[in-house]
C-alpha cells in the first residue's frame, strides 16, 4: 500500500492539535508573570523561556518521531529497564493526576470564574467546577483516535481566535512601556537563565515525550506508516507549533511587562491576565478570559488524560485504557482543590528533578543517529545528571526542608557545581558523563 502524502492542510491540523495539547494552564500564566518580574529585561528572559518552553518540547516530539520507539518507557529503557519504569511512572504522574492536570482545573477556576464568585463560596465552587471540568475532559478522552478532530480542528482554533482578541488589545493600547520597567532581583543578573528555568513550569518538555506518541498515532491514522515518513511529518507539524507558541509567548510576556503601567506585580500571571481583560473590556473582557482559559485548559486536559491512560495501559496491560481514564479524571479533581499557588510550590522541586533527566534523554536520542547507540553514554549521562538533579530539587524545596542540618550540608557541597545557583547544576555533570560514556564505549568496542 502506497504511503499517503500529507497536504499543507493536514500539517496545519496536526500542528494545531499538538499546539492545543501543549498550550494549557502554565503556558498562559507563567509568561505574563515573567513579563511583570523581568521588566525591561524581558527580551532576554523571553528568549530563555522560548528555549525550554518551545525549543525543548519541539526537540522532544522530534526525538520520539525519529526514535522509532512506541513510548517513553521504550525510550528510557536505553538507559536501564528499572530506571525506565521509575522515570516513566514519575513523568506521567507529574504531567497527569498529581500536578499538571489539577493545575488545569485550578487555573481555569482562579482566572475564569473566581472573580464572579464571593470569597466565602469559592472553596465549594472550586470543588464543583473541578468535578465538571474533569467529567467533560474524560468524555472527550475516551476515544483517543478522535483527538485530532476534538482538539486540532475544533477547540484550538476557537481558543486562538479568542486569545488573539485580548492580545491584540494589549499590543495596540499598552498600559505602559517596556523601556524603564523595573527589573526584579531574580532577573537582574542573568534574565536569560531565569527565563530558561521559568520554562520548566510549563511542563512542556516532559509532556513532549508523551504527546509525541499521540502525534505519531495520529500520523499513522492519516496514512503515514514508514519510519522516515513519520519522522519527516512530525518535524513539519512541529514547525507549526514552534511558530504559534513563539508568537503567543512573546505577546503574553509583552502584555505582562506593559501591564506594570497600570497594575502592581501580581502573585501569579492569572491575576494579571484577569486585570488586563477587565481593564480593556470590562465584564465582557472577564467573560472572554474565562472562555479562553477554560478552553485552553480543557484541550490540554484531554491530551494529558489520553497520554496518561495510554501509558498506564502500556506499563500495566491488565488496566484497560478506559479504566485508566477514570483514574486520570478522578484524582486531579480531588487534588485541584489544594489551590493554584500551592500546586505551583509543591511541583517545583519535582520539576527541577525530572526536567534535567528529560532534557538529557531527548538530546541523547537526537544524537544517537550520529554516533550510534552507545549504552555507556546513556548510563553515564543519566547517572551524573540524576545526582545533580537531586541537588537542584533539594534547593527548590521549601525553607522548612532546606534549612535543616542535613540539607544545608548537602547544599553547601552542591554549591561547588558550576551554574548551580542558576538552577542548572546538572549541565556540567551531564557533559562530563557524556565524555566518560563515549570513551568507555570506544574502549569496549576495541576490546571486542
Amino acid at each position: 500500500m502506497k504511503e499517503k502524502k500529507l497536504s499543507i492542510r493536514d500539517y496545519l491540523f496536526v500542528g494545531s492539535m499538538l499546539f492545543g495539547l501543549f498550550f494549557g494552564a502554565g503556558n498562559l500564566i507563567f509568561p505574563v508573570n515573567m513579563g511583570q518580574n523581568a521588566g525591561q529585561a524581558i527580551p532576554w528572559a523571553t528568549l530563555g523561556l522560548l528555549v525550554t518552553a518551545v525549543g525543548l518540547p519541539f526537540l522532544g516530539v522530534i526525538a520520539m518521531g525519529i526514535s522509532g520507539e512506541n513510548g517513553v518507557h521504550a525510550l528510557a529503557s536505553k538507559v536501564n529497564k528499572k530506571y525506565a519504569a521509575i522515570f516513566t511512572i514519575l513523568l506521567y504522574l507529574t504531567i497527569g493526576p498529581f500536578f499538571a492536570l489539577p493545575r488545569l482545573a485550578t487555573t481555569s477556576f482562579t482566572i475564569g470564574l473566581a472573580p464572579f464568585i464571593a470569597t466565602t463560596h469559592q472553596k465549594l465552587a472550586l470543588a464543583i467546577f473541578s468535578i465538571l471540568f474533569f467529567a467533560v475532559a474524560w468524555v472527550f478522552s475516551r476515544k483517543p483516535t478522535k483527538i485530532l478532530i476534538y482538539v486540532g480542528k475544533f477547540l484550538n482554533p476557537i481558543f486562538l481566535i479568542l486569545l488573539a482578541i485580548l492580545l491584540l488589545l494589549t499590543f495596540l493600547h499598552p498600559l505602559g512601556s517596556i523601556h524603564g520597567a523595573l527589573i526584579q532581583p531574580a532577573y537582574q543578573e542573568n534574565p536569560f537563565i531565569t527565563g530558561f528555568t521559568e520554562g520548566y513550569n510549563t511542563l512542556d518538555a516532559l509532556a513532549s515525550l508523551a504527546f509525541g506518541i499521540i502525534v505519531i498515532s495520529t500520523l499513522k491514522n492519516l496514512g503515514v506508516t514508514s519510519a522516515k515518513g513519520i519522522a519527516k511529518d512530525t518535524f513539519k507539524s512541529g514547525i507549526v507549533v514552534v511558530i504559534f507558541m513563539s508568537i503567543i509567548y512573546t505577546a503574553l510576556a509583552f502584555a505582562g511587562t506593559t501591564s506594570l503601567g497600570g497594575f502592581k506585580i501580581s502573585e501569579n500571571g492569572g491575576i494579571a491576565l484577569a486585570q488586563l481583560a477587565n481593564h480593556y473590556m470590562g465584564i465582557s473582557g472577564s467573560l472572554l478570559l474565562a472562555l479562553i482559559v477554560i478552553i485552553a485548559c480543557l484541550k490540554t486536559g484531554i491530551g494529558l488524560i489520553t497520554a496518561f491512560s495510554e501509558a498506564t495501559n502500556e506499563l500495566f496491560p491488565t488496566i484497560p485504557y478506559k479504566g485508566a481514564t477514570v483514574v486520570a479524571a478522578i484524582l486531579p479533581a480531588l487534588f485541584a482543590n489544594v489551590g493554584l499557588n500551592q500546586i505551583i510550590k509543591i511541583s517545583l522541586p519535582v520539576l527541577m528533578f525530572l526536567y534535567p533527566l528529560a532534557i538529557t534523554l531527548i538530546i541523547l536520542t537526537l544524537v544517537e543517529p550520529l554516533i550510534g547507540y552507545r549504552k555507556p553514554v546513556f548510563v553515564w549521562v543519566t547517572g551524573f545528571t540524576l545526582i545533580a538533579a537531586l541537588f537542584d530539587a533539594l534547593n527548590a524545596c521549601p525553607e522548612v526542608i532546606t534549612t535543616t542540618g542535613w540539607a544545608t550540608q548537602l547544599l553547601a557541597l552542591a554549591k561547588h557545581l558550576p551554574f548551580f545557583s542558576l538552577g542548572m547544576g546538572w549541565l556540567v555533570p551531564a557533559i562530563f558523563g557524556f565524555l566518560i560514556g563515549f570513551i568507555f564505549s570506544n574502549v569496549q568496542k576495541k576490546k571486542k
